[in-house]
This record gives structure tokens, sequence and C-alpha cells, in this order.
């Protein structure tokens, strides 16, 4: 009698399954929606800015959980006129969750500028790496806005179990050794900065050394820390800017010129 039981259960269970009526497990990876973000929005932006030595973005990190806060984010900035595209500094999930990355993909899809995401440690939970390369692409990728190429990095090497090199100086020397006539300066993106918990710290001094090589090296940018701090982190002139989470319910604009940039907090 318990086997027929067991056997009646199993039915059960396969027909609701084959009706589509179960959720699917979360760490699937089974992506429904647009895919292929971030080069997508790369040709915007740099059609957008082809030609320019002034433009304007917004920079924005820690999204995770808080999606009324970016909801109002987005319908912010969407409200301004005078903002060319979106960096997101990563951490777009909490738990590396396939729904979590559809779930924020949709509400920042709901922008009128193009933007790009880095990606952050807790991106990297579970199979999340797979799921941000599906619905973003490459964990290291770079760009340009007019003269300024703009190097997004994965800086996660504590999830990565320090089985690969994090940061990876491979692409980084691409990128050094690449060229663009138009490449006058540069900014640096990633999610998490030298000297914290989840960079290869013994790997920093020559981190930084590398990316000074650049032309023109403006400053770094990145996340994880959820406040907003300024730092000078190496004591060489070079300056790295941690923004806030969006529960903080604030965001950087850097206004890039033809001499210098400025840099302002918008709360909203």
């Amino acid at each position: 009698m318990k086997l027929q039981s067991f056997s009646i259960v199993l039915w059960i269970m396969f027909f609701f399954q084959s009706c589509d009526m179960f959720e699917y497990h979360p760490y699937d990876g089974n992506v429904k929606g647009e895919t292929n973000i971030n080069a997508k929005n790369i040709t915007r932006i740099e059609e957008i800015c082809k030609g320019r030595n002034t433009f304007r973005f917004a920079f924005i990190s820690d999204t995770q959980r808080w999606y009324d806060d970016t909801e109002d984010f987005v319908k912010h900035i969407n409200q301004r006129n005078d903002v060319d595209f979106l960096l997101h500094g990563g951490d777009i999930s909490d738990f590396g969750l396939t729904k979590e990355f559809m779930w924020m993909r949709d509400i920042i899809n709901k922008l009128t500028i193009p933007y790009v995401v880095i990606l952050g440690n807790h991106d990297c939970l579970a199979n999340g790496e797979q799921v941000f390369r599906k619905i973003f692409g490459e964990i290291n990728f770079s760009f340009m806005a007019g003269n300024v190429k703009f190097i997004c990095l994965n800086t996660n090497a504590l999830e990565f179990d320090y089985s690969q090199p994090v940061p990876d100086f491979s692409f980084i020397e691409e990128q050094y050794r690449e060229e663009k006539e138009e490449h006058e300066k540069t900014i640096f993106g990633m999610h998490v900065r030298p000297f914290s918990e989840q960079f290869n710290n013994n790997v920093a001094h020559i981190f930084q050394h590398s990316i000074k090589r650049f032309p023109g090296l403006q400053f770094c940018l990145h996340g994880h820390g959820h406040s907003k701090n300024i730092l000078d982190l190496f004591e060489d002139g070079v300056l790295y800017y941690e923004v806030p989470c969006i529960h903080e319910r604030s965001y950087f604009i850097f206004t890039i010129n033809p001499d210098d940039y400025e840099m302002e907090e918008i709360f909203f």
C-alpha cells in the first residue's frame, strides 16, 4: 500500500512538472528575456559619445535586493536630459538567483539611456557568473566614450578561490597594447577595490602600477562598501570613488571635460 501511494505521489509530481506548474530551480540558469545587454549598450554609448571630449555619466552600484529604490532611481534619472549613459558597479543580485538577475534587469531596462553592468561578488554566488554572462556578457570588458576608454574588471578574487588570475592582467595588458587613435584618457571600473577583503591583495601594488601606465588615467570607480568614500589608496594621486548602495538613495554624476572632470553626489 505504501509503495502504491508513493507511486501516485511521483505521478502527480511528474504531471505538474510537465505542465510547467512547478517553479523552476532558482539556480537553473534558465534566462528569459533580453541577453547580451552590455555589448548592445556599448554600441549605443560609443555612438552617442563619438567625437566628443565632454560628456556626462551616472554611476551606481549594489542594487541587490533593493528593487523599490532602484525603480525610484530609474524614474528619477529618466527625468534628466543631461546624462549620456549609466555605469553599474555590480551586485545586481543578492544570492546569485536567476530571477534576481532578471528582475533587476527588467527594472534597469526602463532607463532611457544605455547602461552597462560590472560583475559583483554577490553576482558570483552559486552559478551567478554564468547567468551574468548570459544576460550582460563578458566579466572583463572595455568601451570608448568619446576620447575616454572605460576598462571594467572582475576584481572578485575571493569568489573565484584564487583559481585564476583576478584581476586578469592578461586582459589589462591587451587593453594597454590596443591602439585607439581617440584614446586620450582612461577610467577603470570594478566592484571591489584594492585592499578590500575580496581583492587579491598579493597583487594590489602590481595592479596599481599596471593601470597607471594608461593614457590620462582619471580615476577608479567601485562599489561593494555600500557607503560614500573617496580615497587616494596608494597615495599617488589616483582617486578611488566608492558610490553608496542604492538603498542610500544616492548616486554619482561625473562630467568629463577636455581638461578635467567634475563629480557630484545626487540624492533622490
